[in-house]
């Protein structure tokens, strides 16, 4: 199992800091988050990446079809260079305008089903560009002339940057979209019910299932023998070690191997102070 913390404020200087706190606290990687007129996370991830050197770094979530594949390949590009290939993207579609109309203030929601196909565009294309390959694209939504002039350098990963992808299980179409992609970042939507980022009912023997179903799929695409990451945001108290390993290792039993330490609630006059300390204890380790 790694761990990663998910700073859930927006003060870029002292998410830099707290980025540097928790590399010295044995976390595996610091995630910000990505909004629409807010603090830009690719500057502060550049910013931590020259102040690490162990510690991944990432996004928890980038919602692609909000983002210009050429502009998110190069912001991407230039920060898993100055880490020295430690940067991890989150890719989902983004939350629909019924929940979060914050997301929302500047242009319509298009609909999932355009949201889906400009994610699954922009992530080819952009894999394209990470491998410094400038060919002709043509998709519904996306279009690139070939060039050779003034090519960027390519990522330090390869193939590509390290890409988990949002998956909601068990709908074949979603979860098939993240088989092939380095990771999987869980939503759970039972036959009815509607996809929303607080769906209900997401437990670890469900997980199991998931797990099982991505295991046989890669397989089936030749892929078994490459690594994959599966995820579980989580709080833990930081406070009882045994109570807190006990809660992570539920997860672990079933095959997540990634615990992503979270708190969404804390108020925004404690978040400073949780996020200090909460790193501070380190990971949930068993």
């Amino acid at each position: 199992m790694r761990y990663g913390f998910i700073y859930p404020g927006d003060d870029p200087v002292l998410a830099v800091e707290l980025a540097e706190l928790a590399e010295r606290n044995g976390w595996d990687a610091f995630f910000v988050w990505e909004g629409v007129w807010a603090t830009d996370p690719w500057s502060v991830l550049a910013a931590a990446a020259v102040r690490t050197s162990t510690i991944r770094l990432g996004t928890m979530l980038t919602p692609v079809p909000r983002r210009r594949p050429w502009e998110l390949a190069s912001q991407t590009m230039t920060v898993d260079r100055l880490s020295g290939g430690r940067v991890i993207l989150s890719a989902g579609l983004g939350v629909p305008q019924s929940a979060e109309e914050r997301f929302w203030l500047f242009e319509d929601d298009p609909g999932r089903r355009v949201r889906a196909e400009q994610l699954d565009e922009s992530l080819e294309l952009i894999q394209r560009m990470w491998r410094g390959e400038a060919s002709d694209f043509a998709g519904t939504h996306w279009h690139a002339k070939a060039t050779s002039q003034m090519i960027p350098p390519t990522p330090v990963q390869q193939p590509r940057i390290t890409t988990w992808v949002v998956g909601v299980w068990p709908r074949p179409k979603s979860m098939r979209r993240l088989a092939s992609a380095d990771g999987w970042i869980p939503n759970f939507a039972p036959p009815g019910a509607d996809v929303t980022p607080e769906a209900s009912g997401y437990t670890p023997e469900v997980a199991a299932d998931a797990i099982a179903w991505l295991r046989a799929e890669r397989e089936r695409l030749g892929l078994a023998d490459q690594p994959f990451d599966v995820t579980q945001e989580g709080t833990t108290s930081g406070t009882d070690a045994s109570a807190d390993a006990a809660a992570v290792r539920r997860w672990a039993d079933v095959g997540v191997n990634w615990w992503l330490e979270s708190d969404w609630s804390v108020p925004r006059e404690r978040i400073e102070a949780y996020a200090r300390e909460r790193i501070a204890a380190g990971p949930p380790r068993g």
